[in-house]
């Protein structure tokens, strides 16, 4: 039987309301995130692991709202100026959890009152809660932990399925039927996981010219685990 190998092929990602995948795991986070009207004081931390989907969430949000997107880390006074639009702007904050200098934290701040001043909506995406985050800045800490939150939470299966889809679907790889429903029992079960597994497959079936199926990906794994220990 002839087997399917890969070859290099243009890589999109997919992050329209329809190609996002809602499991219990991220219900609560997509039902907030689709009534900012709720939100008290206009604001709101949405927080989740690495691969999780907030990203993707707070695409959504920024298209419907015609949001601006900021990264935390690289933020200073000319974009706040730059991000503030209208009598009540919408601003995304990416990745407010990493390591700030103290002008990005001004820069938050003065953000952050500024959108509170307009009556605008301020969404904010973080790995943890705003209480663990490696803020310095008094009244910007004590902004941030007045924020109200919604966590993405650890996924199922449903939702480890559908994200192995998704991302595979992105690389325009077709698997095998069964390979997914194999990978689940034997894997690491978190988001980063999943990211790094179709990564994996992806360039090793390249560099090896082997087809993508259960022995590729069950190399894989054990690189993948030799590699955490």
């Amino acid at each position: 039987m002839a087997q399917q190998l890969r070859f290099p092929l243009p890589r999109t990602t997919a992050r329209g309301r329809e190609d996002f995948f809602v499991s219990p795991a991220n219900a609560l986070a997509h039902e907030t995130l689709a009534n900012p009207g709720a939100w008290p004081l206009g604001k709101m931390v949405l927080s989740g692991p690495e691969g999780s989907g907030k990203s993707h969430l707070a695409e959504i949000w920024r298209r419907e709202r015609q949001a601006t997107v900021v990264r935390a880390t690289g933020l200073d006074e000319e974009e706040v100026g730059r991000s503030i639009r209208g009598a009540a702007p919408a601003v995304v904050v990416e990745d407010a959890d990493r390591p700030m200098t103290d002008a990005a934290q001004r820069a938050l701040f003065h953000l952050h009152n500024m959108v509170a001043q307009r009556g605008g909506l301020l969404l904010l995406t973080a790995r943890q809660a705003p209480a663990r985050w490696p803020v310095t800045l008094p009244d910007l800490a004590s902004r941030m932990q007045g924020t109200a939150l919604v966590e993405i939470a650890p996924p199922d299966d449903q939702l480890l399925t559908a994200l192995f889809v998704k991302l595979f679907h992105d690389r325009q790889i077709l698997p095998p039927p069964a390979l997914i429903a194999w990978l689940l029992p034997r894997m690491e079960r978190s988001y980063a996981a999943v990211a790094k597994i179709v990564s994996e497959l992806d360039r090793r079936a390249l560099d090896e010219k082997r087809p993508i199926g259960q022995r590729l990906a069950a190399d894989v794994l054990d690189n993948l685990a030799r590699n955490a220990r």
